[in-house]
């Protein structure tokens, strides 16, 4: 097999990120892997925003501003897990779409664009001996969040990635048969 595809089948979401995480030079080239997703005519959607160091406590009072003031029935304890979840993991990736009007690319399409190139970073990442966890729930796809990062009324947060490197007990993969999953038509 050759070291593409065993990059792929290897790829897994880690129960848990610590440091290091991968150097300024590593995530240049994480970002250009990033931005050779699919794009139908070259609308160029995706955006990041990269969370380190005390970026992380920034995100955490905004995830905790965001919960009190829109989220319904808030338990101190649900609370609480808002505030702590930046600290999950020593980077995060916050992925943007810049939804542009476009005749025949619906904003939903280009944040299909974004979701593949979120992929391409947990690719690139796993590549380099570093992981990541996509993780979406209450601050992604959710127009006020922009808002609390600051972000233009056309751009809508479709997730984040937690990055670091695994530790922990590593969970196992699944054996999963293309058979189950695949219908062919000849």
């Amino acid at each position: 097999m050759n070291e593409g595809l065993e990059n792929i089948l290897s790829r897994n979401s880690p129960r848990e990120l610590s440091e290091p995480i991968p150097s300024s030079e590593e995530m240049e080239l994480v970002y250009k892997a990033a931005l050779r997703a699919p794009d139908h005519a070259w609308q160029r959607p995706s955006r990041f925003i990269e969370i380190t160091g005390r970026g992380l406590e920034k995100l955490s009072k905004i995830f905790k501003k965001f919960a009190e003031e829109n989220v319904e029935d808030l338990s101190e304890e649900a609370l609480k897990k808002y505030e702590a979840a930046p600290f999950r993991a020593p980077m995060i990736i916050a992925l943007v779409t810049e939804i542009k009007e476009h005749p025949k690319v619906p904003e939903i399409e280009q944040m299909f664009s974004t979701a593949a190139a979120a992929e391409n970073i947990l690719l690139a990442l796993n590549s380099l001996g570093y992981a990541g966890v996509w993780r979406t729930g209450k601050f992604a796809l959710e127009d006020k969040i922009s808002e609390y990062l600051d972000l233009s009324s056309n751009q809508k947060v479709i997730g984040y990635l937690y990055v670091g490197t695994p530790s922990g007990k590593q969970k196992k993969i699944p054996e999963m048969n293309p058979k189950d999953f695949v219908t062919k038509w000849e």
